[in-house]
């Protein structure tokens, strides 16, 4: 892979003046001495919400020093602007391989830019009661899209995208910034994200060294001469370099490549939540400064991030999740068909489509007792009530098609698609509708039950969105059904339908659960 440029996004300390540029590269971002940003591992579970409450403890001056640790970088458009405490969040983490920080210059490559190494989607659920953080392989075959950047003078520069490159360039190559890599998830996923935060490998040692250590376990004896991880079979205590060797380290675990390193990366992490997590932690004020400091150090965060106030409503909103809820998993992939010699994956289109629609439609991976189940409500009984009965035939379905939020043409695309796949013939495309609606709905007279259940059939539709009311009269004098495609409809023949698991054979863990490397 080729190397890219060595500049970094355009960041600065809250506070410190601008640099000036370099001789000889007018008009290019400065290249800073030293970079504090470092992977933000304590933020996967938000505990650092428990640190930020215990260092309002030291006043205001301390609160101001703790400020002047964050470093920030415009998001350039890419996220939401910000999450809200009234939805689900989703929280974009980049672990990039960029060498710097003391003791860093030997590992792989010295002169690297900082390329997206390590990537998780934390998606955190509205009711905060479940989480699943996503990892997504460095080696996917992705398309990277056109990225507008802003640059240090204020201006906006867009730079080209690629398609069919790795992962890892969205960010550092040809001077992408972290808001290339949150495009292309987005692209990728279709899950756009509220916030970024970005890390090397010093946020590793510092942090486990703050928390006094974090307990991992082996399945067998590792000598690994890349990672300089040597640790024997069972249980250690790891902290600073040793840490890092562990995340780092592929050679020696499953089947020596990225992907094995994931898994270990993700036992590692559910080891770091339950050590936050733990009394040892949160009931030691020593510990815990140590944690505001390391942890407010380890950040680069996006724009909306960039005070300890916007950070600790994030850490509350993050810090009500129960760990035994947090499923870590991977993006589904298969190795990439193109190469003789394997060294890139593609996506599995078979699962992967199904794992990012849970996600978007905030269904959980793990088994969480509802604040409210819906499925208990009157409400709900009443809805799913509307599915059960006769169905009729698809060819006597009539129905007129509406398009309420949808992209353009979609309405005769489903049409198309009824008609030609599916057999519903005595159906039309009415147009555009009166209101943009978020979900799409289907209303019918109580005489034409049989039908709507048949249509709901076809296309996936829940019970909520069967709308008994009334009929209309189509082109030929009939009554006739009413579908109305809201903002939900992803395309025709696309069931409307969510998953609510995780398609057989997709990796998971939960941060609970003690793993052992293999």
């Amino acid at each position: 892979m080729a190397p890219g440029r060595n500049v970094p996004p355009p960041r600065r300390r809250r506070g410190a003046p601008p640099e000036e540029p370099p001789p000889g590269r007018r008009g290019r971002r400065p290249v800073k001495k030293k970079s504090t940003a470092k992977k933000a591992l304590l933020w996967t579970g938000g505990t650092m919400a428990f640190v930020l409450i215990a260092a309002a403890g030291g006043g205001y001056l301390y609160i101001r020093h703790l400020n002047g640790n964050i470093t920030s970088v415009s998001d350039d458009g890419a996220s939401t602007g910000g999450f809200q405490s009234d939805k689900a969040i989703n929280i974009l983490l980049i672990g990039t391989d960029k060498r710097t920080g003391k003791g860093n210059e030997s590992y792989g490559d010295k002169d690297s830019v900082g390329h997206a190494d390590t990537t998780i989607l934390l998606h955190v659920s509205k009711d905060r009661t479940n989480a699943t953080a996503l990892s997504i392989p460095r080696d996917l075959i992705v398309d990277v899209p056109d990225c507008p950047t802003t640059q240090e003078d204020g201006s906006t520069k867009v730079i080209p995208g690629s398609d069919d490159v790795r992962f890892n360039t969205s960010l550092g190559q040809d001077e992408r910034t972290p808001s290339c890599t949150v495009r292309t998830v987005t692209e990728l996923t279709g899950i756009q994200a509220d916030n970024f935060m970005v890390a090397d490998f010093n946020a590793v040692k510092t942090l486990t060294t703050a928390v006094g250590g974090v307990e991992v376990c082996l399945a067998k004896d590792i000598d690994d001469e890349d990672s300089k991880l040597k640790l024997s079979k069972g249980t250690h205590t790891i902290s600073g370099e040793q840490a890092l060797a562990f995340v780092r380290t592929r050679h020696s675990v499953g089947f020596g490549g990225d992907l094995s390193r994931i898994g270990l990366q993700q036992q590692f992490l559910s080891a770091l939540m339950r050590k936050l997590k733990s009394n040892d932690t949160l009931t030691n004020p020593a510990k815990m400064l140590k944690l505001a400091e390391a942890g407010t150090k380890a950040l680069t965060v996006d724009s909306q991030l960039d005070s300890i106030g916007k950070l600790k409503d994030l850490g509350l909103e993050l810090g009500k999740l129960n760990v035994k809820n947090l499923t870590f998993t991977t993006v589904p992939v298969v190795d990439n068909p193109a190469e003789k010699v394997k060294a890139t994956v593609v996506l599995n289109d078979a699962t992967a489509p199904t794992v990012f629609d849970m996600i978007k439609n905030d269904v959980s991976f793990t088994e969480v007792k509802k604040k409210a189940k819906a499925s208990k409500s009157a409400e709900a009984a009443e809805a799913a009530a509307r599915l059960k009965g006769t169905k009729s035939a698809a060819s006597e379905v009539r129905v007129r098609i509406l398009n309420g939020g949808a992209a353009a043409g979609s309405a005769q695309a489903e049409l198309e698609y009824l008609q030609n796949e599916e057999g519903v013939l005595k159906s039309e495309n009415a147009g555009n509708a009166n209101a943009s609606l978020a979900k799409t709905t289907l209303e019918y007279a109580p005489d034409q039950a049989d039908q709507a259940r048949r249509l709901a059939d076809i296309l996936g539709l829940s019970g909520a969105q069967l709308k008994p009311g009334k009929s209309v009269t189509n082109a030929q004098g009939l009554p006739t059904m009413t579908l109305t495609l809201g903002k939900d409809f992803k395309g025709a023949g696309v069931s409307f339908t969510t998953a609510t698991k995780a398609p057989e054979g997709v990796q998971q863990s939960t941060a609970d659960k003690v793993e052992c490397a293999k």
